[in-house]
């Protein structure tokens, strides 16, 4: 007999650098005037779409080759799913073996026309805002994007995505790792079609194909994963649903920290153990080509202060290259 289990677990308050207390009213004060979902609240890292409830459809039991299976409803531009990167990085590093992850598109934002009112109604209203977010989850973030070529919406990279997925469910994920990258911290307009190109091309998907099924069938299957998400009844980035094999469901909702994943899994499997890794930087570059200082600090057990001078000797002796943003920093292997 199918049982329906919600678990609600701890909310993430991470450490602010610099004015936190001031960011942290700021944003209070915005989320009380306005219902934009790029206004990510970060009391409950996630970034909620407006009249949305709680989940309420039914997923379908496990049957794959693992015993878990996760349902993980994200946006390329949902700050809070790029705020849970370190968490999720470590998760399938250290239980990988367990789970597999099923990644479905939400529709963060459809387009500018439908916010006109409140505190937020154009892109440069979400700039500040994402420089907030970026000293909050300590991911880096650069909001300048929305004053210097603002995305009108998150569909177009969304689409790009079920089109990888088409093609390669590994490189799919590396594009999204890619376009992410380039929206949060090259300041890239990521429904420009040069930029998903590129980033098709440095995945190791093919670029024309892509660009074909983005025009094609991908639009469909976004719309499926915006209709399955309005039946669970997601109401923000990041959604997991955990679930097994006698139908049983947990759900994670917004940002919260490595614990409550692992004790997510745990609670639907108990015999569920950490893999022992290699936390080295040769090892962890080597399994995710790149990392932000959060991220490695994760992955590696360390403080965010022990990893930044780790890597930043790294870099020192050359071992190590940097892409520099005005937020933070994002760190790959030298010469790759």
């Amino acid at each position: 007999m199918r049982r329906t289990i919600l678990y609600t677990a701890l909310l993430l308050l991470p450490a602010c650098s610099g004015n936190a207390q001031n960011n942290q009213v700021k944003m209070n004060e915005n989320k009380q005037t306005n219902v934009n979902p790029l206004l990510c609240d970060p009391e409950k890292g996630a970034c909620e779409m407006p009249g949305t409830s709680g989940a309420t459809g039914e997923l379908k039991p496990v049957s794959g080759p693992k015993p878990v299976h996760i349902v993980y409803f994200t946006d390329p531009i949902c700050s809070s799913c790029w705020g849970i990167e370190p968490q999720l990085r470590k998760l399938k590093l250290e239980y990988g073996a367990y789970f597999d992850i099923e990644y479905r598109m939400g529709g963060l934002l459809p387009s500018w026309d439908i916010y006109n009112s409140g505190g937020i109604s154009k892109p440069s209203d979400v700039a500040h805002h994402w420089d907030e977010v970026s000293a909050y989850y300590e991911m880096p973030i650069d909001g300048d994007v929305w004053l210097e070529d603002p995305l009108s919406s998150s569909y177009p990279p969304s689409i790009a995505f079920k089109a990888a997925q088409l093609q390669d469910e590994k490189k799919a994920l590396l594009f999204m790792r890619r376009i992410r990258e380039m929206v949060f911290l090259e300041k890239k307009n990521i429904t420009r079609w040069e930029h998903l190109a590129q980033a098709a091309a440095e995945s190791g998907l093919d670029s024309v194909k892509l660009k074909q099924d983005h025009e094609g069938q991908a639009e469909a299957l976004f719309r499926e994963d915006l209709s399955l998400a309005r039946s669970m009844g997601v109401r923000g980035f990041p959604t997991l649903f955990f679930s097994d094999s006698l139908g049983n469901r947990l759900i994670m909702y917004g940002v919260k920290p490595y614990e409550a994943f692992v004790q997510t899994l745990q609670k639907l499997l108990p015999e569920a153990q950490k893999k022992e890794t290699d936390t080295g930087w040769e090892h962890l570059f080597a399994h995710y080509p790149t990392l932000t200082n959060k991220e490695f600090a994760v992955l590696s057990g360390r403080t965010y202060g022990e990893a930044e001078q780790l890597l930043k000797g790294l870099y020192d002796q050359k071992k190590l290259q940097r892409t520099q943003c005005k937020n933070g920093v994002l760190w790959k292997r030298a010469g790759q």
